[in-house]
């Protein structure tokens, strides 16, 4: 009897630990601990990272510890386009600086994942001096009291919050 319901509870645990490890495949997480998340699936939902200088806020899906490194995690919900896109690539940048500022420890890099692709995105000096430039800019246009649309796309257009006052609008 005591034999039997050993393997039984083994047969479960490992059930249970297949799962996870499925789920954590799904999610596009790296092995390690994850330590911070902004989905309700995997735990608490915690307060966005801040930067006050830079008045920088960000929220990634997750940020996984590796033995020292800490690794933030974006999880886009479409397919995966052939190279990342400058802005999502931006987003995780910027992951990245805020998990520096705020935790004392340079990502190394940081990983996009789509729904049948993972890209690894090396944090380098270059796209952070990149990604400075790009809040700068932003800083800039924040001043003037007219800036001119930034692209050509309808769907970003009728996807827009401030679709209803832009005198830009594409259709």
């Amino acid at each position: 009897m005591n034999l039997t319901l050993a393997l039984i509870l083994l047969t479960v645990a490992l059930w249970l630990f297949w799962q996870a490890d499925k789920k954590r495949h799904q999610a596009g997480l790296p092995g390690g601990r994850v330590i911070y998340t902004d989905t309700g699936g995997w735990g608490k939902v915690h307060k966005p990272l801040y930067d006050r200088q830079l008045r920088l806020t960000g929220k990634p899906d997750y940020l996984v510890r590796r033995g020292e490194q800490v690794i933030p995690v974006e999880v886009k919900s479409g397919k995966a386009p052939p190279a990342p896109y400058d802005s999502h690539i931006y987003q995780l940048a910027s992951y990245c600086l805020l998990v520096e500022r705020s935790m004392g420890k340079r990502p190394p890099y940081g990983i996009i994942h789509y729904e049948n692709r993972d890209f690894a995105v090396d944090y380098t000096p270059e796209l952070e001096e990149s990604l400075l430039e790009i809040l700068d800019e932003m800083r800039r246009d924040e001043r003037r009291p007219e800036v001119g649309c930034s692209h050509q796309s309808m769907a970003r257009c009728r996807g827009c919050g401030y679709r209803q006052i832009c005198n830009q609008r594409l259709a």
